[in-house]
Formats: structure tokens, C-alpha cells, sequence
């Protein structure tokens, strides 16, 4: 699959703070209204000084696995708390120009929208992929939220600011939520929704589980 080269990676802090308040000012959160019928997500590794990108593409009805497709390459920029992206998208843009079959919408395994300037690694992806996305992370960034019941499916939303960035989602009964935030080009039922279709019997939705498990074999060959 193609991308839209929005911007260059090799920058200073400050100039990558820039980007993410520019690109802030263009997301659209609106509502994807056709049934998806194939989605992909993504999870990303970093052992040692490599990346390891992993994009499972998933038929939306069957939840069955149709592709797998991932890339492996030296990481040049340091961890830096707020700018992930900088580090992650390169990787997965390589695996990206791999990928054969073009997904309706693109789940990451990390923040979307609920990021200190709405601009995670989700919400950043969808500039370059052009694609509606969703970001499904294991713990809050920021934000303050109310527990949701403990029972499968209920759920309450994240704040930052007296604004909403996120849904706080059971996807088991008495299991720690999931934080669901819309990347860009979904709103957030959307991102519920969608999300939940893939809660299952585990924690983490199948999306961004299977891309998980793949990393996980991948590392150890």
C-alpha cells in the first residue's frame, strides 16, 4: 500500500511538537457509516535497537486472520515521552508498503485521540495512510475518568480538560478496562463499537491481540 509522505522524521523535539499541533488542527472526527469489512492492526517491538512492525488484516464479520504482514529495521530515534510516533511510524510505514490488501480501517495498539495533544500514534498514522483509524491502549495516558461497571461491555468515557478523548472499556467481566480513543476519520461510537465487536473471551480485542501474538513468534525466530 501506498502513503502520503506528510513529513520527515529527523527533527528536533520542539520541531516534532510543531507537527503534532499542526496536524491537531486537521483531524475529523466523524462517523464511519458503512460496515467494515476488512480491518488491520497493528502492534509494534522494539528489541534491542530494532523495530519490529506487525499488520494482521482480519475479515471484520469471521474475525478470521487473512494476512499478516511485517518489517523489521534499525531504530534511530530515542524513546521521548509525548512523540512515540516519530519513533514508530517509520517502521510501520515499511510494513505498510508491504501490505497487499487495503484495509477499511486500521487498529493500533496505542493511544489515538487521548493523547496530551491529540495526536497518538493512531490519530498521527491516519495523515500518512489516509485511512480511518482507532487506537485500543492497555493503560491511560492522561486523563481522568469515572470506573466503569464490571461487567463485559459497560463502559465510561476519558477527559482531558473538560474534554473528551476516550472511552474507558470492560471488555470482561472484573478484568482491568481497555482505553479506546478515535484516531482520525471515525467518531467515537465508531471506536467503540468497533472495538467491542472484536472483544471476545480475552482482554485485549482480537484486532490488536493477533497482532501481538505475531510480534511476540516473530521476536523469537
Amino acid at each position: 500500500m501506498k502513503y502520503k509522505p506528510v513529513h520527515r522524521f529527523d527533527m528536533s523535539p520542539k520541531d516534532m511538537i510543531k507537527v503534532q499541533k499542526q496536524l491537531a488542527k486537521e483531524v475529523k472526527l466523524i462517523h464511519f457509516s458503512d460496515e467494515p469489512n476488512l480491518v488491520s492492526g497493528v502492534d509494534l517491538s522494539f528489541p534491542k535497537d530494532e523495530g519490529l512492525a506487525v499488520i494482521v488484516t482480519m475479515d471484520f464479520k469471521k474475525l478470521s486472520v487473512i494476512d499478516v504482514t511485517y518489517a523489521v529495521d534499525k531504530i534511530t530515534l530515542p524513546y521521548i515521552p509525548g512523540l512515540l510516533a516519530f519513533r514508530e511510524l517509520p517502521i510501520f510505514l515499511k510494513a505498510w508498503e508491504k501490505l497487499e490488501i487495503e484495509p477499511d480501517i486500521v487498529f493500533f495498539d496505542g493511544q489515538g485521540y487521548a493523547h496530551p495533544r491529540r495526536m497518538g500514534i493512531a490519530t498521527h498514522a491516519s495523515f500518512f495512510i489516509e485511512k480511518p483509524t482507532i487506537g485500543i491502549a492497555k493503560s491511560k495516558l492522561i486523563g481522568e475518568y469515572e470506573e466503569p461497571g464490571k461487567k463485559k461491555g459497560e463502559f465510561t468515557f476519558l477527559y482531558h480538560k473538560d474534554e473528551k478523548i476516550g472511552i474507558v472499556l470492560r471488555t470482561r467481566d472484573n478484568v482491568k478496562p481497555v482505553f479506546v480513543s478515535p484516531g482520525n476519520l471515525v467518531d467515537f461510537n465508531n471506536a467503540l463499537d468497533f472495538t467491542y465487536h472484536f472483544a471476545t473471551k480475552y482482554k485485549i480485542p482480537e484486532i490488536t491481540r493477533k497482532a501481538h501474538l505475531y510480534t511476540q513468534s516473530l521476536k523469537q525466530r
